[in-house]
């Protein structure tokens, strides 16, 4: 990390990806705070990833190891989807290029991630305490006044594999799942002589 547009242009749904270097963390008061209240972050997001979190934390001295005075305990990855209103402004303005979470995001997203050249990393609910060993230091954080909704800038190695779960180029592993579901309950439904409902 940081990644180029091109090199994010070129996942598609299914590849699996793995972040080394610096990871963003963020939630929906850290949003608000940014896009509806005003405020600005002291961090350069530029070419990097998000991860939808508030993690669960210690507060300690600051070390080497741990630089922002702050021990990881859990971090965990929160749903999605609630976020979604979010997923263009962090590109346009902050230049966000993927996003990391549970669920997907909706339309909006995955036309944001085709203009402007980014991707949804999926996880993989439950796998908290893996995830937390992937993180090396929590190095820094911002609008800590919200926390554990704070800014947090981790140093990350091997975090992952991740499934690129929406692309840039329109592929969406929600949408084919949710349309494979459909199809099946209509062959199911079928099979039990039940006739759609028509309006």
């Amino acid at each position: 990390m940081p990644v180029s547009e091109a090199r994010v242009r070129s996942f598609r749904v299914g590849d699996t990806v793995t972040l080394n270097g610096t990871l963003f963390g963020i939630r929906d008061r850290t949003q608000i705070e940014m896009f509806d209240r005003g405020r600005a972050t002291r961090f350069d997001l530029r070419g990097h990833a998000v991860i939808h979190t508030a993690p669960n934390v210690r507060k300690v001295v600051p070390t080497e190891t741990f630089p922002a005075g702050y021990a990881p305990i859990c971090i965990g990855t929160t749903t999605s989807a609630r976020m979604e209103r979010f997923t263009r402004p962090l590109m346009e303005q902050y230049g966000v290029r993927m996003v990391i979470g549970k669920g997907g995001l909706a339309e909006g997203s995955q036309a944001a991630f085709a203009e402007l050249g980014g991707v949804y990393l999926a996880i993989i609910g439950g796998t908290a305490a893996l995830e937390t060993t992937w993180v090396e230091a929590i190095e820094d954080v911002d609008l800590d006044d919200v926390n554990p909704e704070s800014l947090w800038k981790f140093r990350v190695k091997g975090f992952g594999p991740l499934l690129v779960g929406m692309d840039s180029h329109g592929g969406s592993l929600y949408r084919e799942v949710a349309n494979q579901a459909q199809a099946r309950r209509a062959d199911v439904l079928a099979s039990m002589g039940v006739k759609p409902w028509l309006s």
